[in-house]
């Protein structure tokens, strides 16, 4: 199967990106199989936002809701992805296949039912509001949910606030810019 590249750019590594495309299109098959929650985060959510692969990206990065996390872990664990140590459980999960890095960050619910951080040292700081009420993204014909764009904007400029020692990176804000111009084209601006 050949990976939808829709848009890529010509820089785009397109091996790279058609492996993690079917990393992505995994997890949803065993999160569809499972009845669990999955949101696409970080760059890959972004490009999935946009319709296109705009640049190479190091990992897949997922939201799950904790109570989903054994049977994630169970499903992945049973397709051949290999445990990566060093995330605390409470925490999240990290995963390998193909040579590619895959991670998972448990949500949970807050006492006003808003997204929480599920562990760790953060656990009960909230996440964006609305981050998980967006439409899904799409590439090509892989429909995949996805954090909204406001709220991947909000992470990759405040996680250096949030998280000190957390650096600012310039990958991020490329990200940002991208985000900001599609949805101003969305609203007509």
């Amino acid at each position: 199967m050949r990976a939808p590249l829709v848009g890529a750019s010509r820089s785009v590594d397109r091996e790279r990106s058609g492996r993690q495309l079917r990393i992505i299109s995994d997890v949803l098959v065993i999160a569809s199989e499972s009845t669990a929650k999955v949101w696409l985060r970080g760059g890959w959510a972004m490009d999935f936002f946009l319709g296109q692969v705009t640049r190479d990206h190091k990992d897949i990065d997922w939201f799950t809701w904790a109570e989903d996390a054994p049977v994630i872990r169970a499903a992945l664990l049973g397709r051949g992805y290999q445990e990566v140590p060093g995330v605390p459980p409470d925490v999240g999960f990290d995963v390998a296949k193909d040579a590619m890095d895959v991670q998972f960050a448990w949500l949970a619910s807050g006492s006003a039912g808003e997204v929480v951080v599920a562990g760790g040292p953060y656990a009960g700081e909230w996440w964006p509001e609305g981050m998980l009420d967006w439409e899904p993204g799409q590439i090509g014909s892989l429909r995949c949910p996805i954090i909204s764009p406001l709220a991947q904007i909000e992470i990759k400029e405040m996680m250096p606030v949030w998280v000190p020692g957390f650096p600012r990176r310039q990958k991020d804000a490329r990200d940002v810019a991208r985000l900001r111009a599609a949805l101003s084209g969305r609203s007509g601006a």
